[in-house]
């Protein structure tokens, strides 16, 4: 049985967010279940590859040898649908779908609906497809038609940590993920503007250079409610971890989420978690956990943050329950167990 691995992602691997995070440890771990694994590097545009993107994509595919076995990053394969068709006969194509390039907020319905066209049809041609979540398996059946029996689903996994002492004075109310419309960290300043008399201060910490006039927005929005002494932006984090561990309360309004590993490391941290229903993250996050709001609504986010800024023992309940949840989330050896599976048997 072979063992090696094309794995092909866009852009640069150190990327400090939750997908390429994803795709470095799965890496890791499958180097360590005996797979030689060669990451192919295909343009940083992807998902908006321009026809000299696509040309120099193609051309990275095309060194894989005859009836390779390739996992390409759904930041791209969604893109992807004449590539994908071109190499379907040649290659063994997996597909690795954090979420539908359709769901990220903030793209118009022109594009939503291209990219929603090119995926089904990019998806055709996967011999497996692997999903981070069970509500993204759900999304791919439901809406992109592919067959529960092509989909696996592999959760990220989640280092066990210490408790967070949560001793800030003022709480730390924290932020974690990339400066894009799919966070709602513009419904958290709007929820934030209501909490103006209790006493806190909050981080949005995550990459701000993917989307700069989003940023410039969130900037401006906190300063007209005069919140820019109190929220404070300080771009990309190398260590997540030191940023959970100095907080008090989690709280992020995304609008979809394919998995939430933020949320997840919040839990292992025991970090009361304050989040919306939105994609998988009630799968995730249990209501005793902090709370779970509409999606789009800062007035509901507003109430669950003032409950639990008004009450220590809300609180402190709210940070067991969390901690008890981080403790049952998987482990990487066991997302890398289940992935290995599904190559082994596109590999025989």
């Amino acid at each position: 049985m072979r063992r090696q691995l094309f794995f092909a992602i866009p852009g640069d691997l150190a990327t400090p967010t939750g997908g390429y995070g994803y795709d470095r440890r799965l890496i890791e771990e499958l180097r360590k279940l005996g797979w030689t694994t060669r990451v192919v590097a295909l343009p940083a545009a992807y998902p908006f590859p321009s026809p000299r993107d696509e040309e120099a994509a193609g051309s990275a595919l095309a060194v894989v040898p005859d009836d390779g076995l390739v996992m390409i990053d759904g930041l791209a394969f969604g893109a992807m649908a004449d590539i994908a068709a071109r190499e379907a006969e040649r290659l063994r194509l997996v597909a690795l779908v954090h979420h539908p390039l359709a769901d990220e907020t903030g793209r118009s319905a022109d594009e939503t609906a291209a990219f929603e066209r090119s995926e089904r049809q990019a998806l055709r041609h996967a011999r497996a497809v692997i999903c981070t979540s069970r509500a993204t398996a759900r999304r791919l059946e439901d809406g992109f038609g592919v067959e529960p029996g092509r989909i696996t689903v592999a959760p990220p996994g989640t280092e066990r940590k210490p408790r967070a002492p949560r001793r800030g004075d003022p709480p730390v109310l924290l932020a974690l993920g990339a400066l894009v419309p799919r966070k709602g960290h513009d419904v958290l300043v709007e929820a934030l503007a209501a909490l103006a008399d209790l006493d806190w201060r909050a981080r949005f910490a995550g990459p701000d250079d993917r989307d700069e006039r989003w940023t410039a927005h969130l900037k401006g929005l906190a300063e007209r409610h005069g919140l820019a002494g109190r929220i404070e932006f300080p771009g990309a984090v190398e260590d997540g971890g030191r940023e959970l561990a100095r907080a008090d309360i989690f709280v992020l309004a995304s609008r979809h989420e394919g998995y939430g590993m933020a949320f997840a490391e919040a839990l292992a941290h025991g970090l009361p978690v304050v989040a919306c229903r939105a994609g998988a993250v009630p799968d995730l996050v249990p209501e005793a956990a902090g709370a779970l709001v509409p999606p789009d609504d800062p007035g509901a986010l507003a109430e669950a943050l003032r409950r639990l800024l008004n009450d220590p023992v809300r609180r402190r309940d709210a940070a067991d329950a969390a901690w008890r949840a981080g403790q049952a989330l998987p482990a990487w050896d066991e997302t890398a167990l289940l992935v290995d599976k599904v190559l082994k048997g596109i590999a025989s």
